[in-house]
């Protein structure tokens, strides 16, 4: 109130959950609902019927915490003044084109005064995305002050407390099913915790509507998504991009059909599964082409005997009273590319110097994901070049502009391609300029083994490039890709926002400790799609990162604020170091764990028909999650269903525990 020319200000309870927002209608963007109906009128009435008319019916609600990315390299810029007022700013970054834009902006400059550059990150996993705008900002800005280098690097508390994580997700829902365990009608509100301000909240929201359906078929689903508005950092993309948290809902139903119908949780799944010529559209209207999850799933539940163990887990949990084994296999389907279509493109330079040696630069940025070493892989294969003649220099807004984020696990995808583009133009020349020397076609000259084959004749590819070279041919390109096929109405929610979809699936053992709610992962068996791999080494360490990464996300990373006390502390994170947030390490890993990739490539025409491996394994881990309800659910007999929520700390697995003995 003011009085007499004086401002009081009294502090007001601070919002911190989505619960409370979405009580308070409180969001930072208006509200999404994406609604597919067989019946004639298609809304959310539609739907309504649909569930109410199922034989079985049941309501619920799931709380799914969020995620620290815990880069091991924080958040860090150094800015450093050039001549004409301009600035050069190195920054670890997943998006130095954003950079560049928000710098510029900041200094009242041009896009062409102010110069980008990552050569790499450690790590990112969405956190450094946008906002690593922040620190890029304030560094050129007081770079720009003093006339002076500027390096600005955050501690791990400090990064912690400013910057976003993953959004934690609450979920209500009303499902209506049959004796089969098949989904009739569905209906589900998703509210996250969006922060003080949306960042990628919308981008996020619209993904975990897009997966909430996974890998099955929904006829009658109305979806509602809320971005909620707390008084918390701004949260922004984490690996996945909302894409887990709408997929974990939809487990978590199929898991609670499974134990009313007193069914195993694995052939409920199966049951909904997506057809492969019938019942394969998902919900914004995107047809299933590539359906392989029928014939994977299929191949893992053999290779991994999870028959015959569930078997013996049933007798091992009969004869067990303290310590109980759950198992379970998850399925997962993720599309790829970017929901904003524009972002879907990517440019690369390749130069080929008159030695025979090759430079790179391309879009992308490496954030130890390898993809400077795939970029590099589809260089040296298109010039038939050994990988070691090839050179990938750091991402630069001077070399190639207009990048997108290194995100949604496009990097190899659009910037393989581009350089690819780049790559066979160079190679045309090359072809033309030897053949017109030695005869042949030029359709006909190879490139292969550090060599090139010209009208019977095998000369070195140095010695074809000194040759290109004296007769002025140009020895450098551009490249440049836009991935085909996509169109998305974002105020329908309908359209094809994703150039294909990844599969996998993972079997997963636990054992629980009833009277602690300690756990441990006894086995993983993991098969995954990743199309014809680039590089099967690194996609398979990409799978088990995201596997054990997902695993923390939903057993042990939890982020806990002050509760509202009236103090000053109220609201303010208090897991912000590793000292009281706990990530995965390598003794979390379980004694056996089986990686294989699916056979298969991709139907699209992708960078050699492989398909992306970043984001996808994050949903492995859901086998994980329900593997702990599946033990939890044993101590009564299988016929209570475990209100356990994620994440699935040791205490919150007691609590679930303690419930489930209280209900039997």
């Amino acid at each position: 109130a003011k009085a007499n020319g004086v401002l009081t200000i009294s502090a007001a309870a601070p919002v911190i959950t989505p619960q409370q927002a979405h009580a308070l209608g409180r969001y930072v963007l208006p509200p999404m609902h994406l609604i597919r109906s067989m019946s004639e009128g298609g809304g959310t009435p539609e739907v309504r019927a649909a569930i109410a008319n199922a034989p079985h019916r049941f309501k619920g609600t799931l709380d799914v915490g969020g995620q620290e990315q815990f880069y091991l390299e924080g958040q860090i810029s150094y800015a450093i003044p050039t001549e004409g007022g301009g600035m050069h700013v190195h920054c670890s970054t997943q998006h130095p084109s954003e950079m560049q834009h928000l710098v510029a902006h900041a200094l009242k400059l041009r896009a062409h005064d102010v110069h980008v550059e990552c050569r790499r990150m450690g790590g990112g996993f969405g956190g450094k995305e946008s906002q690593s705008a922040l620190f890029a900002c304030v560094a050129a800005v007081a770079a720009g002050k003093l006339k002076r280098p500027v390096k600005l690097r955050l501690d791990r508390d400090d990064d912690f407390l400013i910057t976003g994580r993953r959004h934690c997700f609450w979920y209500e829902y009303e499902v209506g099913h049959d004796a089969d365990g098949r989904v009739l009608g569905v209906e589900i509100s998703m509210v996250s915790r969006a922060g003080h301000s949306a960042d990628l909240s919308g981008p996020v929201m619209t993904r975990a509507l897009c997966h909430f359906d996974n890998a099955y078929w929904l006829p009658e689903v109305a979806m509602h998504g809320y971005s909620g508005k707390t008084h918390t950092q701004s949260n922004t993309a984490f690996r996945g991009f909302g894409g887990p948290q709408g997929a974990i809902a939809i487990e978590n139903i199929l898991d609670t059909i499974a134990r009313t119908l007193g069914r195993d949780a694995w052939d409920v799944r199966r049951a909904n599964f997506y057809g492969l010529d019938a019942n394969n559209v998902t919900p914004y209207g995107q047809v299933v082409t590539d359906n392989i999850v029928h014939e994977l799933t299929a191949e893992l539940e053999a290779s991994s005997d999870y028959r015959s163990r569930r078997a013996q887990i049933a007798a091992f949990n009969a004869s067990s009273p303290v310590l109980k084994r759950g198992i379970a296999l998850a399925p997962l389907k993720f599309g790829i590319s970017f929901n904003v279509k524009h972002f879907n493109q990517a440019g690369a330079l390749v130069h080929v110097y008159n030695d025979g040696s090759i430079l790179v630069n391309h879009g992308g940025t490496e954030m130890g994901q390898g993809l400077n070493t795939k970029v590099a892989q589809v260089v040296a294969h298109e010039l038939g070049v050994g990988f070691e003649c090839v050179r990938v220099t750091a991402t630069d807004t001077q070399k190639v502009a207009n990048t997108s984020a290194t995100a949604a696990s496009t990097g190899a995808d659009l910037n393989g391609k581009a350089a690819q583009d780049a790559a066979r133009q160079i190679r045309e020349r090359l072809a033309a300029c030897i053949a017109s020397h030695h005869g042949g076609e030029a359709s006909a000259v190879r490139f292969a083994n550090d060599k090139v084959v010209v009208n019977g004749k095998s000369l070195p590819f140095s010695a074809v490039v000194a040759q290109a070279y004296l007769d002025r041919v140009q020895l450098w390109s551009d490249g440049f890709y836009a991935t085909p096929g996509l169109s998305w109405d974002k105020e329908k929610m309908f359209g094809r926002p994703f150039y294909y979809f990844a599969y996998g699936a993972a079997v997963s053992e636990v054992v629980v400790d009833t009277l602690t709610g300690e756990w441990k992962l006894l086995r993983a068996d993991i098969l995954h799609d990743a199309g014809k791999s680039l590089n099967p080494a690194i996609d398979i360490g990409q799978i088990e990162g995201a596997f054990i990464q997902g695993m923390g996300w939903l057993t042990m990373e939890e982020l806990v604020w002050h509760p509202n006390d009236g103090s000053k502390n109220a609201g303010k994170l208090t897991t912000h170091a590793p000292s009281t947030y706990k990530i995965p390490t390598a003794n979390d890993c379980p004694p056996v764990f089986n990686v294989k990739l699916f056979d298969g490539p991709n139907l699209e025409d992708s960078i050699h028909r492989s398909k992306a491996v970043g984001e996808p394994p994050l949903l492995l881990p859901f086998s994980v999650f329900f593997a702990i309800r599946d033990a939890v659910s044993s101590v009564g007999d299988h016929k209570v269903d475990p209100p356990l929520s994620a994440p699935a700390t040791s205490e919150s697995i007691l609590r679930a525990i303690t419930a489930v003995q209280g209900l039997g």
